[in-house]
């Protein structure tokens, strides 16, 4: 049996939120999993909560060399992991059937399977803007007369081709060629091909950032149906243990995850926008990390974002927002409920280092307390 406080402290552990990961950055998003990145400035957040030492500019050095890659994986999410595990994401995208471009498989054409290859091999070496993957889809239906239906060919000019990037056939990159705070605005090929059988490999890897999980936990973070990922942990049984969690639902773990004494201590961190913690199993399976009926406070319905948020005693305990203004940068943390003894000051604290580590360019830091959230 294992009870929702061990499984907090087993994760708190393996994504370096009780100690920090103290490795180069690519072995660092292996331990922690790939990391969201639609929301381009969280990432640097995510990261810095996680990783010793971690400064934006390291961030940028690993892009820029290559060891760390940013691109639509997984969920058809926008993800930042390593070269290393870049392919196996990009698989699992396949294999869950969110890379086709087309509206529905009827609507494509039966000669238009050349588009997607045709497209990528045009991206192997060369930078291309959304524009420039939109003149290639041009050219090419300009000389595959009658591939594609007029419907559909209609509807992907309405997007501009934006489909074609749906897939896990790019990564992102910036067309000026230099990375920074700005969001990576062109794409390229990457190095390597997808993993032919990457699910069992991710599968593995879910469990070996976000364990002891679920089979439906898995299949809510890469974005595929549980079948097959229970087909995959039942193929790997041998490298796993299986747990019993409360209510009887079993559980499955790496056999040299990490799984500390449940009063280990937790100290505060603050997560990101679209934090991979809160986003790595079943919406009904968080009670590990989120206490009850607080996830509606931290998930804005509006515009689908999952607000950033911050722990106390491992537990999501309130919402935060940063604002730049200048060369002054401000934290305001709003808490859902009255904070324990010592909270509000290590708040401030982990909130004034955060500042520093984030935002080094701001000359005046400030962190301010806002009314309760919950």
């Amino acid at each position: 049996m294992i009870g929702d406080r061990a499984l907090n402290r087993a994760l708190l552990a393996r994504q370096g939120l009780l100690e920090r990961i103290d490795a180069p950055l690519p072995d660092a998003l292996e331990r922690i999993g790939a990391v969201q990145a639609q929301s381009w400035p969280a990432v640097a957040v995510a990261l810095w909560s996680r990783v010793a030492g971690f400064t934006p500019d390291a961030l940028y050095a690993a892009l820029e060399d290559g060891s760390v890659l940013t691109g639509l994986v997984h969920r058809g999410t926008v993800h930042l992991m390593s070269a290393r595990e870049q392919p196996m994401y990009a698989g699992v995208l396949e294999v869950a059937g969110g890379a086709d471009p087309w509206r529905t498989t009827a609507q494509r054409g039966k000669d238009a399977d050349g588009l997607r290859p045709a497209v990528r091999d045009a991206a192997k070496g060369k930078v291309l803007t959304a524009k420039e993957i939109a003149e290639i889809a041009e050219d090419w239906v300009a000389s595959h007369s009658g591939a594609i239906p007029e419907e559909e060919l209609e509807a992907q000019r309405k997007v501009g081709w934006r489909t074609l990037l749906r897939g896990g056939d790019f990564i992102r990159v910036p067309a000026s060629g230099t990375w920074g705070s700005k969001a990576p605005d062109a794409v390229t090929a990457p190095p390597k091909p997808r993993a032919k059988d990457p699910l069992e490999a991710a599968v593995v890897a879910h469990l070996r950032a976000f364990g002891p999980a679920g089979a439906d936990d898995a299949a809510a973070w890469l974005g595929c149906k549980v079948g097959p990922v229970r087909e995959a942990i039942e193929r790997r049984s041998g490298d796993l243990v299986e747990l019993q969690g409360e209510g009887r639902r079993a559980l499955y773990d790496v056999k040299d995850g990490p799984r500390p004494d449940p009063d280990t201590e937790a100290p505060v961190r603050f997560l990101a926008a679209f934090d991979s913690v809160i986003l790595a199993y079943a919406p009904k399976r968080r009670s590990r990390l989120i206490p009850e009926g607080r996830f509606e406070v931290i998930y804005n319905r509006a515009n689908l974002q999952i607000r950033p948020a911050f722990l106390v005693d491992g537990l999501v305990a309130g919402i935060w927002s940063a604002q730049v203004k200048g060369r002054k940068a401000t934290i305001e943390i709003s808490p859902f409920a009255r904070l324990p003894r010592g909270a509000k000051g290590a708040l401030t604290e982990e909130a004034e280092a955060l500042l520093a580590g984030v935002y080094p360019a701001a000359k005046t830091r400030a962190v301010e307390f806002g009314k309760l959230s919950g």
